[in-house]
């Protein structure tokens, strides 16, 4: 299973490629820098709702339809995307602890990031 970032990163990919809109554009739309939209298509900075809002509205669908994981076969995952088609059992297995280890890096960088924004004083 996929963390949530990275669904919706997933998802927001598609609909950049099927709009043909390009990671600039798309951070210019919400208006964040080129950096932060890039940690957010990697899954390494959480969407937030405001922001997802904009998205949803820049491609004219609903927020529901960037949360929910598409339906692509279990066998395809990010790693194995780049890594191209996998021939033995040996790499499939060293593929999916890969993955799996990136998945628990993720968690604990966005784990990290939410407590330091959490431990800031609430004073204004």
């Amino acid at each position: 299973m996929l963390d949530i970032n990275v669904v919706v990163a997933n998802n927001v990919i598609e609909q950049m490629k099927k709009k043909n809109v390009k990671q600039i554009e798309l951070a210019n739309a919400i208006g964040v820098t080129k950096q932060v939209m890039s940690k957010m298509l990697n899954g390494s900075r959480m969407i937030n709702i405001a922001e997802l809002h904009k998205i949803s509205e820049y491609f004219g669908i609903k927020m529901d339809d960037l949360m929910y994981e598409s339906t692509v076969s279990q066998d395809e995952n990010v790693v194995k995307a780049f890594m191209g088609k996998v021939n033995t059992e040996a790499a499939r297995e060293a593929l999916n602890i890969v993955d799996e280890l990136a998945d628990m890096i993720i968690y604990h960088a966005n784990v990290r990031e939410n407590a330091k924004i959490m431990s800031k004083t609430w004073e204004m």
